[in-house]
């Protein structure tokens, strides 16, 4: 079993930074890949980002080490990143847009590609965070 608390979210203006953070507890963090969805006001629930763990064989993209995937949309405004020594995952998000106004879930599973598919359902997700951007 893996529990997943977020925190970090917040209110902030358009055009400002936010940094969200995902505390593991549990099992062989290590081995999961870990990722970030959100879930806007009268929307389903949407891939955000995802990063490989040790145990994801399809994580690595041709050989570069790169282990992230993005969605498109957000690509480049949103980082994911891991500290394993902390078992946390952070989302750091630049240049806030009031469409970005949701509460986002981290989440865990095998496979970080995987992650990005459409209707996906993660192995774990925890509570949410929410993150509401001012105009």
């Amino acid at each position: 079993q893996v529990r997943l608390v977020e925190s970090g979210g917040g209110l902030v203006e358009a055009g400002e930074s936010l940094r969200l953070s995902c505390v593991a507890s549990g099992r062989a963090f290590t081995n999961y890949a870990m990722g970030w969805y959100r879930q806007i006001p009268g929307k389903k629930r949407e891939f955000v980002a995802s990063i490989g763990g040790s145990g994801d064989f399809t994580a690595s993209r041709a050989g570069s080490g790169d282990r992230t995937y993005y969605s498109d949309a957000l690509k480049g405004r949103f980082t994911i990143a891991r500290d394993d020594a902390k078992n946390t995952v952070f989302l750091q998000m630049n240049s806030l847009k009031p469409e970005d106004t949701a509460v986002y879930y981290c989440a865990a599973g095998p496979v970080a590609q995987a992650m990005a598919i459409e209707g996906y359902g993660p192995s774990y997700l925890g509570q949410g965070t929410a993150v509401n951007v001012s105009s």
